[in-house]
């Protein structure tokens, strides 16, 4: 008698899952599926098989590669959950708090001001260096320096940045946001 000529009975499935049950076992513990979320991908093969049963040839067959199946798709969403998870905290550590637009106005007004009491020459190196994203080479070719002396250039520029920030009133841990 064919398997889709049996009508679906508590005792043909009771005893299809009592032949079955070892084969299953292998599978979960060849795949290394934790006990707390073995239970519920046996009961998504079964309950596939239960809704296919007329088209079933092999149910016997057909459980044990459902569970496989299902047991590769666990992994991969496993696996897409760790990456997504990294990705979010790499994500929350590299993003930096917005500051409001207000805000962000008056720290370049501050730091434009502060800007104008430096000398002309840091002035400009550190508008060409900072402002416009110059790299030294370009810095030097522009400001006339060798390209190796704008490092200590702008050193010594931003230590005079510094302490007209000190002088000013601004705490040295307070963040200071140039764009």
């Amino acid at each position: 008698m064919a398997v889709s000529d049996q009508p679906i009975g508590r005792e043909s499935l009771d005893d299809l899952l009592r032949r079955v049950r070892p084969r299953l076992k292998q599978v979960l513990a060849r795949y290394r599926v934790p006990a707390h979320d073995a239970e519920d991908l046996v009961q998504d093969a079964l309950i596939t098989t239960i809704q296919k049963w007329e088209s079933i040839q092999d149910p016997e067959a057909w459980i044990v590669v459902t569970l496989r199946n299902r047991c590769v798709i666990y992994w991969r969403k496993r696996r897409n959950s760790v990456y997504n998870s990294v990705d979010s905290a790499i994500l929350e550590l590299l993003t930096e708090p917005v500051t409001a637009p207000q805000e962000r106005q008056e720290l370049l007004w501050d730091l434009n001001s502060l800007l104008d009491e430096l000398p002309d020459r840091c002035r400009k190196l550190l508008q060409l260096r900072y402002g416009l994203g110059y790299d030294s080479s370009e810095v030097a070719r522009e400001m006339g320096y060798h390209p190796s002396s704008v490092r200590k250039v702008a050193r010594r520029c931003l230590s005079a940045l510094t302490y007209q920030l000190i002088a000013n009133g601004f705490a040295l841990g307070e963040p200071i946001d140039f764009d």
